[in-house]
């Protein structure tokens, strides 16, 4: 049986496509989310700016960093420190040392069986210049302490 590349290299050693490949494009990393300073955190159901939400992919991802200051490049250092980051996220996942859930498009060649789980956030996340600032609290769709 072959060896695939992420069982076989840490996260520090992929090349740019092998990391960008990781990315199962679920879209839950670009949901508001407050990390308070009691460690707990609380994730809504409102999606960045620059989220296509159908797609579940960036409309800018080259240039997110500059046009949404909240945005966050992963890297190998810094995954372990995202906790806010889904359970199912493959960077985590990897990190720790775990196999990648058997939905993963590396795995099944294409993003259906996400969809049928319900992982992508294409089925109930709403843009942001939709809801109103004081209304986020009717959004929020998961907390936890860290």
């Amino acid at each position: 049986m072959r060896e695939l590349f992420w069982e076989r290299y840490s996260l520090g050693e992929l090349n740019k496509k092998e990391w960008e490949s990781l990315c199962d494009g679920c879209g839950q990393c670009c949901l508001e989310r407050y990390v308070g300073d009691d460690n707990k955190v609380t994730v809504y159901s409102i999606a960045c700016e620059l989220l296509d939400i159908e797609q579940s992919r960036c409309k800018s991802y080259e240039k997110r960093l500059t046009k949404v200051p909240s945005c966050h490049q992963l890297t190998p250092s810094n995954v372990p420190k995202y906790n806010w980051l889904p359970e199912t996220c493959a960077y985590r996942v990897i990190h720790r040392g775990e196999a990648l859930p058997k939905w993963h498009p590396l795995l099944t060649g294409n993003r259906n069986k996400m969809k049928k789980k319900g992982i992508k956030v294409s089925s109930y996340a709403v843009p942001a210049k939709q809801v109103a600032r004081r209304k986020m609290s009717n959004y929020i769709i998961a907390r936890w302490k860290v």
